[in-house]
C-alpha cells in the first residue's frame, strides 16, 4: 500500500503523523510510505531520517494526498486539505467529528473511509489511540493552568504548591480517566490541594488507593461539582464519552460565580467542552477571558510539545497503520473485528453510533 504522511497545518501544530521508525517499519513490509517535505521539522525530525528510513520525500501535499491509498495525520483535516480528500480514500487520524461538524459533512460526501484515533476501542474504556496524548494533555492542563495564574498573566497570584504558612492551590479536576489521572499526578507532584470527581468508583477507589489520602475524591453531581468548582482556583475538564460531545457540566452560573483571576483549562474541548463557557483557541491565543475567569481552550495542547508527543503517537498507531496497510480497511476488520470501532465514516456512511448521533446522520452497521 501507499501511505501518505502529510505537513500538519492546524495553528502552531507541529507533530507529524509518522516518525521514521514508524516509515521503516512500512517499508520492510513492502509498503511505500510518501512524506511531504519538511514534514517532520517541527519535531526536529529532518528529511534525510525519512529517506534513511525507505521513505520518499515529496514536494507538495497535493502529491502526497493524490499518491496515497491511506494518509496518516494527527490532526483532524481542516478546510484547506478538503479538497484533497477523495473517495475511497483511507484517512487515519484523530477525527473529532463531535466537534468537527462541517467536517464530517465532508468526509461522507466525498466518500472517505475515516477511521479516527480516538474512538477506536479493543475493548470498553480502553482507547489505546488516545491514551498517549490524553497523558501529555493532562499533564500540561497543571502547567498550563499554573502559568495562567501568575497575576502577570491575568490570575489570581495564587502558587499552586503553596509555601509554609500559606494555603495550597486548590485544584479540582473532572475526570479521573487518561488525561485527569494524568493532571492529578501533576498537581500532587507541585503539592497543589487536588480535588477529582468521577462517576466511576472504582476509578476514584484507585486513585484514592495510589494517593493514600493526599486527594479528595468525590462522586460526580451537580451539587458535588458546582461546590468544588466554586472553591478552586484551577479547574481542569477531563471528561470523555468515546465519539460523542463531552457532557456541559460547568454551567455558565457556575463559573460568573468563581473568584476572579481563576483559571479553567478545559481538555475536552476537542470533543465540544465539559464547561458550558469554553469555545476551541489555538496556541498562538490560548485564552480568554468570561466574568474574569480566565479559560484555556487550545484543541491541540500536545502539539506544543511535539518531541514528545510525535514519538509517543507513533508508538501507539504503528501497529494499526502497519494492519490497516498489510490488509486494507475491510480484511483488517475481519482480521481484527474491533478495529471497526474506529470506522467514522465509510463509503458516505456512518458505522460508529456516538458519531451518528453527534453529527445527526442515520447510523449505519459497517458492512464490507
Amino acid at each position: 500500500m501507499r501511505i501518505g504522511v502529510p505537513k500538519e497545518i492546524k495553528t502552531q501544530e507541529y507533530r507529524v503523523g509518522m516518525t521514521p521508525a514508524g516509515a521503516a517499519i512500512l517499508t520492510q513490509r513492502g509498503h511505500t510510505v510518501f512524506v511531504e517535505k519538511n514534514a517532520g521539522s517541527g519535531s526536529a525530525i529532518p528529511d534525510e531520517q525519512y529517506i534513511k528510513a525507505g521513505a520518499k520525500i515529496l514536494a507538495t501535499a497535493d502529491e502526497v494526498w493524490g499518491q496515497a491509498d491511506m494518509v496518516v495525520k494527527v490532526k483532524e483535516p481542516i478546510a484547506p486539505e478538503f479538497a484533497l480528500m477523495r473517495k475511497d480514500l483511507l484517512l487515519f487520524t484523530y477525527l473529532h467529528l463531535a466537534a468537527a461538524q462541517e467536517l464530517g459533512k465532508e468526509l461522507l460526501a466525498r466518500g472517505v473511509n475515516g477511521v479516527a484515533y480516538e474512538t477506536l476501542e479493543p475493548t470498553p474504556g480502553d482507547l489505546p489511540l488516545l491514551t498517549p496524548m490524553s497523558a501529555v494533555a493532562g499533564r500540561m492542563s497543571v502547567q498550563a493552568g499554573a502559568t495562567y495564574l501568575e497575576r502577570e498573566r491575568g490570575g489570581k497570584g495564587v502558587l499552586l504548591g503553596g509555601v509554609p504558612g500559606v494555603k495550597r492551590g486548590r485544584v479540582t479536576v473532572l475526570g479521573g480517566g487518561v488525561v485527569g489521572s494524568n493532571a492529578v499526578k501533576m498537581a500532587v507532584g507541585i503539592g497543589a490541594n487536588v480535588t477529582v470527581l468521577d462517576v466511576n468508583l472504582k476509578t476514584l477507589a484507585y486513585l484514592d488507593d495510589i494517593y493514600a489520602g493526599r486527594i479528595s475524591t468525590q462522586f460526580s453531581d451537580p451539587l458535588s461539582i458546582e461546590k468544588a468548582v466554586l472553591e478552586s482556583d484551577l479547574v481542569i475538564g477531563a471528561v470523555l464519552i468515546a465519539g460523542a460531545r463531552a457532557p456541559r457540566l460547568v454551567t455558565a452560573k457556575m463559573v460568573k460565580e468563581m473568584e476572579a483571576g481563576s483559571v479553567i483549562v478545559d481538555v475536552s474541548i476537542d470533543q465540544g467542552g465539559c464547561i458550558e463557557t469554553a469555545r476551541p483557541t489555538t496556541h498562538d491565543n490560548p485564552t480568554y477571558l468570561v466574568d474574569e475567569v480566565i479559560h484555556y481552550g487550545v484543541a491541540n495542547m500536545p502539539g506544543a510539545v511535539p518531541r514528545t508527543s510525535t514519538y509517543a503517537l507513533t508508538n501507539a498507531t504503528i501497529r494499526y497503520v502497519a494492519m490497516l496497510a498489510d490488509f486494507g480497511l475491510e480484511k483488517a476488520v475481519a482480521q481484527t473485528p474491533y478495529i471497526v470501532s474506529g470506522i467514522n465514516t465509510y463509503k458516505g456512511t456512518v458505522p460508529h453510533a456516538a458519531v451518528a448521533e453527534a453529527l445527526g446522520v442515520p447510523h449505519t452497521a459497517f458492512k464490507a
